[in-house]
């Protein structure tokens, strides 16, 4: 093919001079002729000059038109043949990396049973819209705080480490040790109406309850039993060599929370003032002391992995000591306050974090807040 193209360029240069250089002979006339004559002849010679200008302008335009459809094609072919090779090749490489499961929700669409269907879709608007239904101007009641359960249980409890549900399918019913009973998942749910969203209990029977309950039921039930996918709850983070610095907190706060959850904590209500578009953070409509994000542990995992928004489990924003430091500075903050006489009967099931006494070890009650647990770990 590099031939051809040679020819074509040498045949449009050489027609391209021959016609420019009958054009010069053109030029000089034979003044010697008779003038009619001599003028048919020049006549005739400027036509036929003329038709082979255009004829060579044709040729050659048709040459590199020619030409470059051959550069094209040719180097299409070059771009695929290397398309392929690095996708053949790149497949070849990922296919020998062990690639990381994670847990998934169950697809709600795939729900045949009508009726389920609808239950279930009542309980993932139970989760997202809570306060719709029990907030401050609530459709049922007006019972808690303002919160919606996904405000802790992101993406109605179903993002990797964003404190799912993907677990409570399987695991309950099951014995806790707060409680010192086997706990159902209603019992469950009601712990979070009256800790987190600072409410009441709802009847274990009512059409909520039920809706709430069938709606985790599905979403969790392909998790293995074993609970051996990645992903469910939250995820681990590193304990601190200190104690977690509430001072160093209000900085992380301020420069990376305070834009959504406003300078006081207080969040930010949304136009209809029927709910939050950010959450309070402390203070009235916040979390009481019960609540299990007032353990700094389960505060710094959900902040390390989840805030601010638009991080996640493989891209965190905070730094381990920002994610522990801010905790501990949101949970230094006032909050509702609710007594738990019957938590942690045999206090040598207390977490490490809990902060309230009796204790077994001799760890006072504010390292137990904000550690360094380290220590704590050490002489237990």
């Amino acid at each position: 093919m590099l031939f051809v193209k040679q020819y074509i360029r040498l045949r449009a240069n050489v027609l391209l001079i021959n016609s420019l250089g009958e054009v010069k002979i053109f030029t000089k006339p034979n003044t010697t002729m008779q003038p009619n004559k001599a003028t048919h002849i020049l006549l005739v010679k400027l036509i036929q000059q003329s038709l082979l200008i255009i004829a060579t302008i044709f040729f050659t335009i048709i040459s590199l038109i020619a030409i470059l459809i051959y550069d094209y094609y040719s180097g299409n072919e070059k771009e695929v043949f290397l398309v392929k090779n690095i996708y053949t090749n790149s497949n070849l490489t990922i296919s020998n990396q062990p690639q990381e499961t994670f847990w998934q929700a169950a697809d709600l669409n795939e729900i045949i049973d009508e009726e389920l269907r609808q239950k279930v879709l009542y309980g993932k608007d139970l989760v997202v819209n809570t306060d719709k239904y029990f907030g401050v101007n609530g459709s049922i009641n007006q019972s808690t705080n303002g919160l919606n359960c996904q405000n802790c249980h992101l993406d109605a409890g179903t993002k990797v480490y964003g404190n799912n549900y993907g677990a409570v399918a399987v695991s309950y019913p099951k014995f806790r040790a707060r409680s010192s009973s086997i706990e159902s998942i209603p019992k469950r749910l009601n712990d979070c109406f009256e800790r987190s969203m600072n409410g009441k209990a709802l009847d274990t029977n009512s059409r909520e309850i039920r809706a709430l309950e069938a709606y985790l039921q599905y979403i969790g039930k392909n998790t293995p039993k074993d609970l051996s996918v990645k992903g469910l709850v939250m995820k681990e983070l590193s304990f601190l060599d200190r104690p977690a610095n509430t001072a160093k907190g209000k900085q992380v706060y301020v420069a990376k929370c305070q834009n959504c959850h406003q300078a006081n904590g207080e969040g930010v209500w949304r136009d209809d003032k029927k709910g939050f578009l950010y959450p309070p953070l402390w203070g009235k409509h916040s979390y009481n002391d019960a609540a299990g994000m007032f353990r700094i542990i389960n505060l710094a995992k959900f902040v390390k992995y989840n805030m601010p928004l638009g991080a996640s489990h493989d891209s965190p924003l905070l730094t381990d000591e920002e994610a522990w430091d801010v905790a501990a500075f949101i949970n230094s903050q006032p909050r509702p306050h609710k007594a738990t006489p019957n938590d942690w009967k045999d206090i040598r099931q207390k977490p490490i974090d809990y902060p309230f006494p009796p204790f077994t070890d001799t760890f006072p009650a504010e390292q137990h807040k904000y550690g360094s647990f380290k220590q704590m770990l050490v002489q237990k």
